[in-house]
């Protein structure tokens, strides 16, 4: 029976929810960790449809400014967009230069843009006097435009530097620089730079008939700074932009013998005796620069190129973020608590999973003057197009998208504008702290719901719990009902369950309790009948045979007699615990006092005692004290080996008494140390010659030890032999019985 309470116990203590709670909460679970997902592909999805906003829009903007460049030629002939093919080193490009250059020969202003200049020398040779003789001339070149002004510097190796002589009129039998373009006026004009020695040049305008080189005028205009070098010379020079057209060409002459000044070669962009063969140059145009200026957005950069890529203007700069993209999330500064925890805190967790837009990143097309792409490539194909592009540096993501130009049903040019995603990336930005600030609202509401529910659903468990181990005691007994729950769920059902099982066991464990004295009761009548019908039969005279029948029946009455005492034993004693009176008594002496009386009872068998000087005054009864030790006492003598002492301790320990009775002998069977204190358990083996045994003296010796609210327990005890021989490992066993009762701690 009590092994029935135990496995309900065990059954309570591993209960889990219910399979209907479980779902819930799982149910539950899941959808809270569905919302951040959805929230995030909504988001992504969000900007992918932005950035196909944003490409729209910047294709709409390249077409609103095409159509203003549309069908003005004007603008394109001048800058040469007219050629089917550009020539690097005879088609020059005039780089836009930040601020003047100073003119003294240093080249010191132009350090910044030398990696742009293109080398003169043998793939550039005009005239050659000698065609075996090695070439002694090259120079490095470049043009730039500021301001209305055209600058060119030429960095000139030359190891013979003639200089034109102080009484000579001639002007090109010495080393010089010659100039040739095709003026707006249409007109071929030519110039030569000559110099007697280092310091501001000469120019001087050469006839317009290139045949001839007499007589010269000089030109003002052209202003500039020769300066020797230890390798050659260095020539800076600037002139209006007003006297250059669409064609511009340069070419030094060199000249190694200062006696004979003959000319010994000419290296140049292009040869200059006649129009046909000049170059091109391109210039950037001030009035595309004025048309796109006013239309361009403030984060936006806008080119406009020929239809050979090479840039005509530009205006915007891409690095700012003052878009209208940016301009749109800009929030209000908030000093509330909640704004300084959202930009202290969370802000700072966020943009560890999220990226924010640079500050500054490597634009590799800031100072192009060429440009090229498949949105070009499509453009000049008459069609509009845009592409997208990473920065160098990885940090940004550049949108560009052109539209062609057109003249006379011909593409002449394209415009180009870019744009970052700059601004898309802080919407998104923006979108995803919300986002992330409602999931972390909404995680903690669930959070807090599911621990409110789930800490519902744990208290009702262990109220449960609670409640089944109230009214089951360690013995089974049952002590109090369970109150079932009135919520209609499955813990409730289970509650129900629980209390109508209790309820059951309940009834079923007071027959059971009850059934003992009722047997004593009803069986003690008829005992007496045989017995006394016994006794008057023995009084006759009867054969030998039929004497030797009734002293066995005798013998059983007497045996069914003292089976009935023992049942009856354990009732008398709770029913006498429930009305005892109790006292103060010395625990030492009780049982210093027991123990003399058992070695007098038993003098054959040894008795180590070991009894604590302290009196140890408790509150109880010493007589059932004195029971308690008999119990034990005949316990211990009955298992106990031949010629085996019985080792009696008692002792102190945190205001416990502890009383330890030891026999050596067989070990307690397995997983029977709890149960032999319940009531009809016995691990002896019953012989027919043996007087009963019901299995009731040590629970009579429980039932004393909790009503004087103390605990027993048994466990096996192994000890070595003391009349084994030095080194041997004989080993003898038996089992100790432990009780622990509390005392009062003398004042």
């Amino acid at each position: 029976m009590s092994e029935l309470f135990l496995l309900l116990k065990h059954k309570l203590s591993q209960f889990h929810p219910p399979i209907g709670l479980r779902s819930k909460v799982a149910i539950l679970s899941l959808f809270l960790l569905c919302l951040p997902w959805l929230g995030y592909q909504y988001v992504w999805e969000m900007e992918k449809y932005l950035r196909y906003g944003q490409e729209k829009t910047l294709e709409g903007t390249t077409q609103a400014l095409a159509t203003a460049l549309h069908e003005r030629p004007s603008l394109f002939d001048i800058q040469a967009s007219f050629l089917n093919q550009v020539e690097q080193g005879r088609d020059l490009y005039a780089y836009p230069l930040a601020g003047p250059i100073q003119l003294d020969g240093k080249l010191g202003d132009w350090a910044s843009y030398r990696h742009r200049s293109i080398h003169y020398g043998e793939d550039h040779l005009i005239f050659k006097r000698s065609a075996d003789a090695p070439l002694n001339v090259n120079f490095k070149h470049m043009v730039g435009k500021y301001a209305g002004f055209l600058y060119a510097f030429f960095e000139v190796t030359d190891p013979s530097v003639i200089y034109r002589g102080s009484n000579s009129l001639k002007i090109d039998v010495n080393d010089h620089l010659a100039i040739a373009t095709l003026a707006p006026d249409g007109k071929f004009k030519r110039y030569i730079i000559a110099t007697q020695k280092d310091g501001w040049v000469s120019s001087y305008k050469l006839p317009e008939n290139p045949k001839k080189r007499m007589p010269v005028t000089p030109e003002l205009k052209i202003q500039g700074k020769w300066i020797k070098t230890e390798v050659g010379y260095n020539v800076e020079i600037r002139m209006p932009l007003d006297m250059i057209g669409s064609k511009l060409g340069f070419a030094i002459y060199d000249v190694n013998d200062k006696k004979t000044r003959i000319l010994d070669a000419i290296v140049g962009t292009s040869a200059i005796d006649d129009v046909e063969n000049l170059g091109t140059v391109l210039v950037p145009s001030p009035e595309i620069e004025s048309i796109i200026k006013g239309m361009s957005h403030n984060s936006s950069r806008i080119w406009v190129v020929d239809k050979h890529g090479r840039v005509l203007a530009k205006s915007g700069d891409i690095r700012t973020s003052s878009s209208v993209w940016t301009r749109t999330v800009q929030d209000k500064p908030d000093d509330s608590f909640w704004g300084s925890f959202k930009r202290n805190y969370l802000h700072r967790f966020y943009y560890k999973i999220l990226t924010a837009p640079p500050k500054d990143f490597i634009d590799s097309l800031q100072d192009s003057t060429v440009l090229k792409g498949s949105h070009i490539k499509n453009a000049l194909a008459g069609r509009q197009g845009s592409t997208w592009r990473l920065t160098p540096d990885n940090k940004a993501v550049i949108l560009a998208a052109a539209s062609p130009i057109w003249i006379d049903d011909k593409v002449m040019g394209v415009v180009i504008a870019e744009e970052t995603t700059h601004g898309i990336r802080t919407l998104r930005n923006k979108a995803l702290e919300k986002l992330f600030n409602i999931i972390l609202t909404i995680m903690s509401m669930g959070t807090l719901a599911l621990f409110f529910f789930a800490s519902s659903i744990s208290s009702r468990i262990r109220k449960l719990r609670d409640e089944t181990e109230e009214a089951i005691d360690s013995q089974g007994r049952i002590r109090k009902t369970i109150q079932g729950s009135e919520v209609r769920d499955e813990i409730g059902d289970l509650s129900r369950s629980f209390a109508s099982i209790v309820g059951r066991l309940g009834q079923y464990t007071h027959y059971l309790e009850n059934m003992s004295s009722r047997l004593s009761h009803e069986l003690r009548t008829p005992v007496a009948v045989v017995r006394s019908s016994l006794e008057h039969l023995s009084l006759q005279q009867l054969d030998p045979d039929t004497r030797k029948y009734v002293d066995r029946a005798e013998e059983g009455v007497s045996r069914l007699n003292m089976i009935l005492n023992n049942m009856s034993e354990a009732t008398r004693l709770e029913e006498s615990l429930s009305q005892a009176e109790v006292d103060l008594f010395p625990l030492s002496k009780v049982i210093s006092g027991c123990m003399q009386g058992y070695q007098l009872t038993y003098p054959d068998k040894e008795f180590l005692v070991s009894i604590i000087q302290e009196p140890l005054t408790m509150s109880g009864v010493p007589e059932y004290i004195a029971q308690l030790m008999d119990k034990l006492i005949a316990n211990a003598l009955e298992f106990s080996t031949d010629n085996t002492p019985i080792t009696v301790t008692l002792t102190a320990k945190h205001r416990h008494a502890e009383l330890t009775i030891a026999n050596l002998g067989p070990l307690l069977p397995e997983k029977m140390a709890e149960q032999i204190f319940e009531s009809m358990v016995s691990v002896r083996q019953q012989k027919a010659q043996d007087k009963p045994h019901l299995g009731l003296g040590l629970y009579i010796a429980r039932l004393i030890t909790d009503f004087h609210k103390g605990s027993i327990e048994a466990r096996d005890l192994q000890a070595l032999d003391k009349n084994a021989r030095a080194g041997a490992d004989l080993v003898s066993s038996g089992v100790e019985i432990l009780v622990s009762l509390p005392y009062i701690k003398d004042q």
